[in-house]
């Protein structure tokens, strides 16, 4: 298998994201099965829902067995490190931090690869990005950080991929550019998160501001 960054990237994504839908799936008391299952779709949703989009199939983890075993290797490592995580609730949200600049960058590098424009390859980015959380958090009755108005999200992923357009608009070279935007995203969405920045609702006896 010729290795390219985006397998590196999704790679790395697909680790990150099957230890969060791991460590979750062992906070919500899962047996062994489930805890594997849910490593699975979360780690394989996005970017499922992203091939499916431009038909690109069989899709990515069908198609590569590395994926699978890497999934294993993030189920298994949450099992194994589980009585040292004092702080599930911190290790969910760490490593899905981690995933999402890893698997945004990953879905604009397929977008590239497909020769689609700016605009649809940070779409498939944030798309490969979120979906798999998305279907996570439904599996498991969490209210889908997707779609909460709680918690910057998928904003951050399309934030880190305008600014990867630009940088390479400014000729930074990508081992420069890609790494600095996936940094990008894990402090947006790490430092939104912890200072409890949200984004504006809207109702019709105040319109549109920030509520609690």
């Amino acid at each position: 298998m010729e290795i390219t960054v985006f397998t590196i990237l999704d790679t790395l994504g697909t680790l990150a994201f099957a230890i969060s839908g791991a460590t979750l799936a062992i906070k919500k008391k899962f047996d062994l099965f489930g805890v594997f299952v849910l490593a699975f779709v979360t780690s394989t949703g996005g970017g499922t829902v992203r091939d499916l989009i431009i038909g690109n199939t069989p899709v990515e983890w069908m198609s590569n067995n590395a994926l699978i075993v890497t999934i294993v290797i993030g189920a298994v490592s949450a099992v194994l490190l589980n009585p040292y995580m004092n702080k599930l609730n911190y290790f969910v949200y760490l490593f899905d931090a981690v995933g999402l600049g890893f698997f945004t960058m990953a879905g604009i590098q397929k977008g590239i690869e497909y020769d689609f424009s700016i605009f649809i390859c940070i779409a498939l980015g944030t798309i490969t990005a979120t979906f798999g959380g998305l279907i996570r958090d439904l599996i498991t009755g969490e209210q889908p950080m997707l779609l909460t108005r709680k918690e910057i999200y998928a904003l951050a992923g399309a934030i880190g991929g305008c600014m990867y357009f630009v940088l390479n608009w400014l000729e930074v070279p990508e081992q420069i550019s890609l790494p600095f935007c996936i940094v990008l995203i894990f402090l947006i969405r790490h430092l939104t998160q912890r200072f409890k920045f949200k984004l504006p609702t809207y109702s019709e006896e105040e319109g549109w501001r920030i509520r609690d």
